[in-house]
């Protein structure tokens, strides 16, 4: 305990202390320097937060050799701050080398303004999401159909980029998909990884169309990857359900002209009670 003791005191007062301060102050490229510090450390985050902060602190760093070379004339202090500005200056290059080899297509980068940019989702997850798929879009002509009732099996998950798909199921109409919105997202949920199926409806495009597409098996192993993007996507999933069984609620009607809401059965239930016949309900069971 005596020896820490010895140690902490002759680090403190080992060093004469000052005595008398130097009236007149530093030069200008000192002060120069410590307000590149000051504004740099108020630097956000992402790739652009880490440009400006690197910018700045590498000016400041900068400045302070050129400061302890002309005005000081240490040889120590402008070593350790020209080392810290060429390190910000490599971290510089670095991120921007970064910023642009995240490039997308046309298509692709609207989809990051309209979907995944409003979620708070970084380029970098964004641009995992887009290698999965292969960076493809696709393109479906008017009136060829993405999946068959019955005998198109389940094997990826696809989003609508631009055009309209018309879901049916037995020749009857059930809904359309609008871009921004899943393909196949109930069959998607209604599988587990290890499980295959078939599609039970029929989606035949209304107009040409664009639609990205990840495979069922590569999905999956990105998920197991990078947890936070299998969150995103179960959300989307969801969220894309929703929507659709609302679309689907326009559709089913119960006896007497009283229309069913799926989002309330037991005014369905009610309704049978009071004498209604029960019509054939249709469930979401594919088309998205």
């Amino acid at each position: 305990m005596g020896e820490n003791a010895s140690f902490w005191e002759s680090l403190i007062y080992a060093h004469p202390t000052c005595t008398t301060w130097k009236q007149e102050a530093e030069g200008s490229i000192y002060h120069l320097a410590s307000i590149f510090f000051v504004v740099g450390f108020m630097g956000g985050s992402g790739f652009f937060g880490l440009l400006y902060v690197f910018s700045l602190l590498g000016l400041g760093f900068l400045c302070s050799s050129v400061w302890a070379w002309l005005d000081v004339c240490a040889a120590d202090i402008f070593s350790w701050n020209f080392v810290l500005f060429a390190i910000c200056f490599v971290q510089f290059v670095y991120v921007t080398y970064q910023v642009r080899s995240v490039a997308f297509d046309r298509e692709f980068q609207e989809l990051y303004s309209a979907l995944f940019q409003p979620l708070g989702i970084s380029l970098t997850v964004y641009r995992k999401i887009v290698l999965c798929c292969d960076a493809e879009v696709i393109t479906l002509e008017k009136e060829h159909c993405y999946a068959m009732q019955g005998k198109t099996p389940i094997d990826k998950l696809s989003l609508l980029v631009s055009g309209r798909i018309r879901v049916t199921v037995d020749g009857e109409f059930l809904h359309y998909i609008f871009p921004l919105q899943f393909l196949d997202s109930p069959e998607w949920d209604s599988l587990r990884p290890t499980e295959e199926g078939i599609f039970q409806v029929t989606l035949t495009a209304e107009t040409d169309c664009r639609y990205v597409a990840w495979r069922r098996k590569k999905l999956y192993l990105l998920f197991a990857k990078h947890r936070f993007i299998s969150r995103l996507f179960s959300i989307l999933i969801g969220s894309d359900i929703a929507e659709k069984l609302y679309a689907l609620n326009d559709r089913v009607h119960v006896g007497q002209g009283f229309r069913y809401d799926i989002r309330l059965p037991n005014l369905y239930q009610a309704a049978l009670a009071e004498g209604a016949p029960a019509p054939p309900c249709p469930r979401p069971r594919g088309g998205g």
